[in-house]
């Protein structure tokens, strides 16, 4: 899995889904609600925001987890800027992400506006740093320098796409984690919590968002 654009499929007019996964990329309950409950309330967010906190994600996807983080970091009137870097395989052409994303409202979609096909690797502004890593992220991640005092683990579904869910890659989460920092996922599936506790995280399932029982959260420990 190198750069390759993303392939899309709509459902209901307005809800895209990956052809390669078989899977919508986000809920189908409301995407926004399932960020702030999974990703952000699940790393205790915004509440631990501080100058240069560092979120890293697994899944670009519509960039929509990056957006409600932003729009979140703004409401809080934390001085100074928010890092962001995601890992992506399968990156979405322009048009299919804001197109993806015109059905919310309220979020900073302009930051992602511009000329090209796709979006460029880094997006920045007056308060944030976004940086996008193209590529298989069993391959990207272990080169990465930076550590994260957030992860968002935001793969399609483990059923359908394994192999951004398995050991080695875990370990290198957490081994790309901050002292102090956290982790959360949709997802609560064993082997998932299993590979997470194996790589230094102490794990809690909790309450999920809409249809899913269940989460997951860490704690680097």
């Amino acid at each position: 899995m190198t750069d390759q654009r993303a392939q899309v499929e709509w459902r209901d007019g307005d809800v895209p889904v990956s052809r390669q996964f078989d899977d919508p990329y986000y809920s189908l309950d409301d995407g926004v609600a399932e960020t702030r409950h999974v990703f952000l309330e699940g790393n205790g967010l915004p509440q631990r925001f501080v100058d240069g906190f560092h979120v890293a994600e697994l899944g670009f996807g519509t960039g929509l987890n990056f957006l409600v983080t932003l729009a979140a970091w703004r409401a809080a009137g934390v001085a100074g800027q928010l890092r962001f870097t995601s890992f992506e395989a399968y990156p979405l052409a322009r048009p299919d992400l804001m197109q993806a994303l015109a059905a919310f409202d309220g979020l900073p979609v302009e930051v992602f506006a511009g000329d090209g096909e796709g979006l460029p690797a880094q997006v920045t502004g007056p308060d944030f740093e976004l940086n996008i890593v193209v590529g298989d992220a069993r391959d990207t991640l272990p080169q990465w320098d930076g550590a994260a005092d957030a992860w968002y683990l935001d793969g399609f579904s483990p059923a359908k796409n394994p192999e951004l869910w398995g050991d080695a890659l875990m370990a290198e989460v957490g081994r790309h984690t901050a002292a102090g920092g956290t982790c959360a996922t949709y997802t609560a599936a064993g082997f998932v919590r299993r590979a997470l506790e194996a790589a230094g995280f102490d794990i809690t399932r909790t309450q999920g968002f809409g249809r899913k029982r269940h989460m997951t959260r860490g704690a680097k420990s």
